[in-house]
C-alpha cells in the first residue's frame, strides 16, 4: 500500500458522502427512486457544552447515513482502487 493511501480513503469517502447525499436528495420526489434517500440520522440532538468560565466547548455530532451515500461510498473506495492500481 502507498504511503498516502489513508488520505486518499479519507478523500474518497468525503467525495461519497457529497454525491451520495445529493443523489439522495435529487432522487426523493421520484416514486421508483425514493428508496435512495431512504435513511437513518443518528447523533446528539442537543450540543453537549462545557463551559470552564474563559473558555466555552460545544460538542456535538449528528449522521444522516442514506442509501445512494453507502452505495457512492463503495462506488469510490472501488474506483480509487482501480485508478490507484495504474
Amino acid at each position: 500500500m502507498r504511503k498516502n493511501g489513508f488520505w486518499l480513503n479519507a478523500f474518497l469517502v468525503c467525495v461519497g458522502v457529497v454525491i451520495g447525499s445529493m443523489a439522495a436528495e435529487l432522487t426523493s420526489g421520484v416514486p421508483f427512486l425514493s428508496w435512495l434517500s431512504y435513511g437513518l440520522s443518528f447523533g446528539t440532538e442537543a450540543p453537549f457544552v462545557l463551559d470552564l468560565n474563559v473558555v466555552r466547548l460545544t460538542f456535538g455530532i449528528n449522521l444522516h447515513l442514506t442509501v445512494s451515500s453507502v452505495i457512492f461510498i463503495a462506488l469510490s473506495l472501488f474506483l480509487g482502487r482501480l485508478i490507484a492500481k495504474k
